[in-house]
C-alpha cells in the first residue's frame, strides 16, 4: 500500500464498509451464476430457516436447547401457499442477495490477503461484522425491483416484477428481496431491521482475529457486546487513551466498553462488562440489563410505515420480558410473572433515554422522511439559477412534492435548434426532467419507474429567445397534515400545464403524485443530467443543454391549512383516542 511504502513502521487504521448487503443488491453476474448453481433456496424460506437453525446448533454457536419461534403466517405467506411465479421470483431475488453477500466476503478476503502478503497480518486486529442492523425487510413481503417504490408506499405486484426477472440485480433495478428471506436470515432470532425490540433487528455476527494476541483460535464468546464497544476496544489494543480535547473542543466520554478482555481464553466465560444498553428505533424500544431484555411488542412490520404513528411510544406499549441467560432466542415472554422487573426496567430505560438524548421518542416512520426540517431551502419560495450546475443533493434543492410549483426557463436557441436538459432531479427510479427533445419542450415525471407522465410541445423551438414554463397546481393539503398524524395531504392529484412564450402547448392531470421521496442517490442538476436519466427512451445522460440558459426560476406555492382543514384533522385525531 502507499502508506506501507511511505513509512513501513507506521501503524494504520482502515474501516472497510462496502454497500452490501444494503439495497440495491448489485453483484456481478459471475457471483449470481455461482450462487444460482448451488440451488440453496429452492425449497423456500421456512426450510432455509430451519436448516440455518440446525447448522447453528451443530456448530455450537447457539445453545443446544435454543427454541425457534413460530413462522409468522399472519405476516409472511408460507412458501407452499405462494404461486409458482412468486416462488420463481423470490428465488431469483434471494440468489442475487446471496451473491452480493458472497461477492462482498470475497472482496473482504482480498483485503485480508493483502495484509498477509505484506507479512503484516499476524499483528493486525481484524473486527468483522456482517449485517444491516437485522436483515432489511424494506422490500416488503413481495420484494421490489425498485426500493424507491417501497419508500413511496407502493408494493409492486409479482406479475409486474417479473418484467425485470432477467435483469434482476443489474443497473436496470434498484432491487430488494422478499421479507420472507429476511426473516430466515435473522435466524435464530425473529423480525427485522427497524424492529429494535427484537434480537432479529439488532443482533449481528462478529469475528475477531489478531494472531499475535489472540491464541484461542476458533473460540466462542457469548458476552453481551454493542457496536459502541468497538472504539474503546481498538483504543485499548493500540494503547491509546481517548482524547479529552480535540482542536480545543472538549469531548464527550466514550460510552462503550472495551471487549479486549474477551481475547484471553481464561476470560471466555467472564460476565459481560457491558451491563446496560438501550435500543430504540421509530418508537419501538428495548433495554438490556444483566442478561434480561425488556422489549416493546412489535406493533408494525417495516412495510407498515404509512399509517398514523403511535403518539405515546414511551408508554403506549405492550411490554415483554426475556431472560436471555436461559432463553437465547427471545422465545418465552416472562412479563406477566415479573411485573416488578418490568416496572424497574421501564424506569431504567427512561433514565438511559434521558442520559443519551433519546427523548422525546418519535413513533413516526415514513412521515419523518417528508417532514419539513431545517436546511438551506427551508422557508424559501423562489429559487433562481443563471448557469449550469450539477450534483446538488436532494436535501439542498427545492422539494416539489406535495405542493404547487412553477418552473420557468429563459433560454436562447441557436441556429439549427437545440436540445438537452434544462432541469432534472432524481433518475431512472423516480424523478422529473424538464428538457428539449429534438427541439421540442418536454416536462416528464418518472413515477417510480412504473409510469411516466409526459407533457410535450408539438413544435421545435425556433432560433432566438424563448420562455418555457411548466406550472403545476396541486390539489392536496400538503405536508401540514402530518402535524395531525395524517397522511391525507400527501400524494394527491394535480394538473400540469406546459407553455411556450405564454402559449399553452400541453395540459395533463396527474391522478397521483409521489408522496415521499425521489431517488435519494441522484442529484438536482441544471443544464445537464448526471448518473441515470429519468427516461431512457428519450435520452442518455449527460444530455447537455445546447441552448443558452439565461435564467431558470422555480417558484413553490406550498399548501396552507385553513381553519376548517385544521378542525377536520383535529377531529380525525380525536376519533381514534375516543375509540380506545
Amino acid at each position: 500500500t502507499r502508506m506501507h511504502q511511505t513509512d513501513p513502521s507506521k501503524p494504520i487504521f482502515i474501516k472497510y464498509a462496502p454497500g452490501a448487503t444494503h439495497a440495491p443488491h448489485h453483484p456481478t453476474k459471475e457471483w449470481v451464476d455461482k450462487i444460482s448453481a448451488m440451488h440453496l433456496f429452492d425449497d423456500g424460506y421456512e426450510k432455509l430457516r430451519e436448516r440455518i437453525f440446525e447448522n447453528q446448533k451443530k456448530l455450537g454457536v447457539i445453545p443446544a436447547d435454543s427454541k425457534l419461534t413460530p413462522w409468522p403466517d399472519d405476516v409472511l405467506t408460507p412458501w407452499d401457499k405462494l404461486t409458482p411465479d412468486a416462488q420463481k421470483l423470490y428465488i431469483r431475488q434471494v440468489e442475487v442477495f446471496a451473491a452480493f453477500a458472497a461477492y462482498s466476503d470475497h472482496e473482504i478476503g482480498r483485503v485480508i490477503q493483502a495484509f498477509e502478503d505484506l507479512g503484516k497480518l499476524d499483528n493486525t486486529l481484524v473486527i468483522y461484522i456482517n449485517g444491516d442492523n437485522g436483515t432489511s425487510a424494506e422490500g416488503g413481503p413481495l420484494g421490489t425491483p425498485n426500493e424507491v417504490a417501497f419508500f413511496n408506499g407502493v408494493s409492486v405486484p409479482v406479475d409486474v416484477q417479473m418484467k425485470w426477472y432477467d435483469v434482476w440485480g443489474t443497473e436496470e433495478t434498484y432491487n430488494h428481496m422478499s421479507a420472507g428471506w429476511s426473516w430466515a436470515f435473522d435466524t435464530p432470532f425473529d423480525w427485522f431491521k427497524q424492529n429494535a425490540s427484537r434480537l432479529g433487528g439488532v443482533n449481528q455476527n462478529m469475528v475477531v482475529s489478531w494472531p499475535a494476541r489472540i491464541k484461542d483460535k476458533g473460540g466462542l464468546r457469548e458476552q453481551f457486546l454493542h457496536v459502541i464497544d468497538v472504539v474503546p476496544t481498538i483504543l485499548e489494543a493500540a494503547g491509546i487513551s481517548a482524547p479529552d480535547m480535540v482542536d480545543g473542543i472538549e469531548q464527550k466520554p466514550i460510552e462503550g466498553t472495551s471487549f479486549a478482555y474477551t481475547f484471553d481464553a481464561k476470560n471466555a466465560k467472564e460476565p459481560s462488562r457491558h451491563t446496560t444498553q438501550y435500543f430504540e428505533m421509530m418508537g419501538q424500544w428495548a433495554l438490556y440489563q444483566d442478561g434480561w431484555l425488556l422489549s416493546t411488542k412489535v406493533d408494525r412490520a417495516p412495510w407498515d410505515a404509512f399509517g398514523a404513528a403511535n403518539d405515546d411510544p414511551l408508554n403506549n406499549q405492550v411490554f415483554q420480558l426475556y431472560n436471555l441467560n436461559e432463553d437465547f432466542t427471545q422465545s418465552e415472554d416472562l412479563a406477566a410473572q415479573n411485573p416488578q422487573k418490568v416496572a424497574q426496567m421501564r424506569e431504567q430505560f427512561l433514565a438511559e433515554a434521558k442520559k443519551h438524548q433519546v427523548l422525546p421518542l418519535d413513533g413516526s416512520v415514513a412521515a419523518r422522511v417528508i417532514a419539513p426540517r431545517p436546511n438551506i431551502t427551508a422557508g424559501r419560495t423562489e429559487f433562481v439559477y443563471t448557469q449550469p450546475m450539477v450534483g446538488l443533493p436532494q436535501g439542498d434543492s427545492p422539494l416539489l412534492l406535495n405542493t404547487s410549483y412553477t418552473i420557468t426557463a429563459e433560454i436562447d436557441v441557436p441556429q439549427g435548434g437545440a436540445q438537452g436538459m434544462m432541469l432534472t432531479s432524481g433518475g431512472r427510479f423516480a424523478g422529473y426532467g424538464f428538457y428539449l427533445l429534438e427541439g421540442k419542450p418536454v416536462f416528464l415525471w418518472n413515477l417510480i419507474n412504473l409510469e411516466r407522465l409526459k407533457w410535450e410541445g408539438t413544435d421545435a423551438l425556433t432560433p432566438g429567445k424563448h420562455t418555457v414554463e411548466f406550472d403545476f397546481k396541486y390539489e392536496g393539503l400538503g405536508v401540514g397534515t402530518l402535524v395531525y398524524n395524517s397522511f391525507s395531504g400527501l400524494g394527491q392529484p394535480g394538473t400540469g400545464t406546459l407553455s411556450v412564450d405564454g402559449k399553452v402547448v400541453a395540459t395533463k392531470r396527474m391522478e397521483k403524485t409521489l408522496p415521499m421521496i425521489l431517488q435519494w442517490d441522484e442529484s438536482f442538476d441544471v443544464g445537464s443530467d448526471t448518473l441515470t436519466g429519468v427516461n431512457d427512451a428519450d435520452y442518455k445522460p449527460p444530455f447537455p443543454l445546447t441552448a443558452t440558459l439565461n435564467k431558470l426560476t422555480i417558484k413553490v406555492d406550498r399548501p396552507q391549512l385553513s381553519p376548517a382543514d385544521i378542525q377536520k384533522l383535529e377531529a380525525g385525531m380525536k376519533a381514534p383516542a375516543d375509540a380506545s
